[in-house]
């Protein structure tokens, strides 16, 4: 079973999450691979759109052609400066530049390096202050690639001690001083020396695969070039749900839009992205679930508006609007209050029930006495109105008397004294009886 063959069987498996895989592999010159899988569901009746862009297929004319391939030397001294400039570089167009005025004439790029793919570094009579580390990058603007092959160059005094190895980073050359070096830059591949004709190169075509049916056997819905022509195939009503963007090359993005999704348009959809130029064969897969449609809210009918301005003002209906908060404390508030202001009341109504009974059971301790002292003063006043009129007889009677000596008369004087009575030991004795 080949790898894309593997990656599409891991797609049809069942997994929730919106987003099913992406896997970058190694790019084929020779077939395409699977960069990317998605799982995508939509209800009935709605419109999805499949993404599928890419900055490489991108396609602008380079009427010149001379800024589309080049190829830079860098040079990286080591201490105790560490800094990193320029040495050469060279357009497609065959334009090349020698940075450092030291190196005119010494270092120097075949002017057939983009036809033959060598892009080695030529240094004559090198010198010490040569040393360090070189790279040579090689840019394909167009295409958004970049490879950068590096090589380290020491310069020594004896011949004994000339050598070339490979440090597992990078390639070391140990060079005589004086001597002429060849740094190494080789890349044959297509991109890099043949000039093709780009917009007859790039393509974009869109596969079904419906439920059951083998890859091999997909429906082909969609194929686009870069020149603009663009193929739709299937049924007219298939071609007029199905469209992407008459401007898809400009920007990249070849998204499939699909409306008024039926049960019957689920499948693996796939985006095949070709730059033959580029070398660029990459795929990208959607599985579809139609589910079912969503319900739609239902609008009651309005009466039609009535000509008559005063009937209408009678049969208009009275809207209330109520707005209501919305965090969720809002009824606790009142509730709070109203609790609060009962415990108040009770706590009032037990204070006046408790100072209320205080007040009763003062009054009853205090009345027993009240009356003791009432009866009291009652019974000695009975007794000062008995003991008024023996007084008022006994001078009466002592008028009509007629003493014949003193000592007589002092004897009557002392039986007619009135008698002192003391009211509050009689009261006590009348009250312990």
């Amino acid at each position: 079973m080949k790898i894309p063959d593997v990656i599409q069987a891991l797609l049809l498996v069942q997994i929730p999450a919106a987003f099913l895989f992406t896997a970058v592999l190694a790019q084929s010159d020779s077939s395409s691979v699977v960069v990317a899988g998605y799982n995508v569901s939509a209800p009935t009746g709605s419109r999805v759109v499949l993404q599928c862009a890419s900055g490489r297929m991108v396609w602008t004319r380079d009427s010149l052609k001379d800024r589309q391939r080049v190829v830079h030397w860098d040079l990286y001294r080591p201490g105790p400066d560490y800094a990193m400039e320029r040495v050469a570089d060279m357009f497609s167009a065959g334009d090349q530049r020698i940075y450092n005025g030291h190196n005119q004439g010494r270092v120097s790029l075949s002017q057939s390096a983009f036809n033959d793919g060598n892009f080695s570094l030529v240094i004559r009579d090198i010198a010490i202050s040569d040393r360090g580390l070189y790279s040579c990058n090689l840019h394909h603007h167009y295409c958004h690639l970049y490879e950068t092959i590096r090589i380290q160059v020491n310069v020594t005094k004896s011949r004994r001690k000339e050598q070339r190895f490979w440090d597992g980073q990078k390639a070391v050359f140990v060079v005589l001083v004086g001597s002429t070096v060849v740094l190494p830059c080789v890349n044959r591949r297509s991109v890099w020396t043949e000039d093709g004709s780009e917009e007859e190169q790039q393509v974009v075509h869109w596969d079904r695969q419906p439920p059951g049916v083998r890859h091999d056997r997909a429906d082909r819905l969609i194929d686009l070039y870069a020149s603009g022509e663009q193929r739709s195939y299937g049924p007219l009503f298939l071609q007029r749900k199905m469209n992407i963007s008459a401007e898809s090359f400009t920007q990249g993005d070849f998204s499939l839009a699909i409306s008024a999704l039926q049960p019957g348009d689920q499948g693996l959809y796939t985006c095949h992205l070709h730059h033959h130029y580029c070398g660029l064969h990459e795929r990208r897969q959607f599985q579809l679930t139609v589910g079912p449609a969503e319900p739609q809210a239902t609008v009651a009918p309005r009466a039609l508006p009535n000509q008559d301005k005063e009937d209408s003002k009678a049969e208009a209906p009275r809207v209330i609007n109520v707005i209501l908060p919305d965090q969720r404390h809002h009824f606790l508030l009142p509730l709070g209050y109203i609790l609060t202001t009962l415990l108040l009341l009770a706590f009032i109504v037990l204070i006046i029930i408790i100072v209320t009974h205080r007040r009763k059971t003062k009054a009853v301790e205090f009345y027993p006495q009240t009356s003791m002292r009432s009866n009291r003063g009652d019974m000695a006043t009975n007794e000062f109105e008995m003991d008024v009129p023996e007084v008022k007889t006994c001078n009466q009677e002592e008028k009509k008397l007629d003493y014949k000596n003193n000592l007589l008369r002092e004897k009557v004087q002392m039986s007619t004294l009135p008698k002192v009575i003391d009211l509050d030991k009689e009261m006590e004795k009348v009250y312990w009886k």
